[in-house]
């Protein structure tokens, strides 16, 4: 969450209590919120940032429609912490933890702008699932498997599961690779100074981090 709408909501400034305050809202409370949060903001400033958004070219956090980021963060980070998982820069592994799992923000619109520039690539409509957008899938995958881009890693795929990164319309297999990338380039960055991944030696610590922005 951005820091600037966390202190305006008066909500725990600890990440741990806060993803717990959070957790424990229910949808509706969320929007009303965020929504009354906005209201009260002058027109193109609405929605509060996070430090990383800039360089990521990400979405607000705090967006529930077109996408809901704010939702899918209230459903998915408290079954990553349930799951015992450590966010770096964020949340620590306990001391007694052997071999934790690491998860990190990714996003993969950042990657898949610096391969193909904005073309779309995706639709979750049918209507909008045509010949332009699967032809940039063959050229981001393309891309992908010859290793281009500043993280200087190539995806390396068999048939079966080029297919299936072409044909998904929706984008989500093809999204969970760009993901997947962008979590290879920080793993082999696991041991650096800081919070280590590749993030930078200090991030905010109610923000967080996008890998490779």
């Amino acid at each position: 969450m951005p820091r600037e709408l966390v202190v305006q909501l008066g909500w725990p400034l600890e990440w741990e209590r806060l993803i717990a305050h959070y957790a424990g809202l229910d949808r509706d409370e969320i929007r009303r919120s965020f929504a009354a949060f906005c209201v009260a903001r002058p027109a193109g400033g609405k929605f509060a940032h996070r430090q990383t958004d800039g360089p990521a070219g990400s979405s607000p956090s705090m967006k529930w429609v077109n996408p809901p980021v704010a939702f899918m963060l209230h459903a998915g980070l408290p079954r990553l912490l349930a799951a015992g998982a450590v966010v770096p820069g964020l949340h620590p592994p306990h001391r007694t933890a052997n071999a934790p799992r690491i998860a990190l923000e990714a996003y993969p619109g950042l990657l898949a702008r610096e391969l193909i520039g904005r073309r779309s690539y995706k639709s979750d409509a049918v209507a909008g699932q045509s010949a332009e957008r699967r032809q940039a899938r063959v050229d981001l995958v393309a891309e992908l498997e010859r290793g281009a881009g500043r993280l200087g890693l190539r995806l390396s795929l068999e048939d079966r599961a080029r297919a299936l990164l072409l044909d998904d319309a929706k984008g989500d297999h093809l999204d969970a690779a760009l993901c997947l990338v962008q979590a290879a380039w920080a793993q082999a960055r696991s041991g650096s100074a800081g919070p280590g991944y590749g993030l930078p030696p200090v991030i905010d610590p109610i923000e967080g981090w996008i890998a490779t922005a």
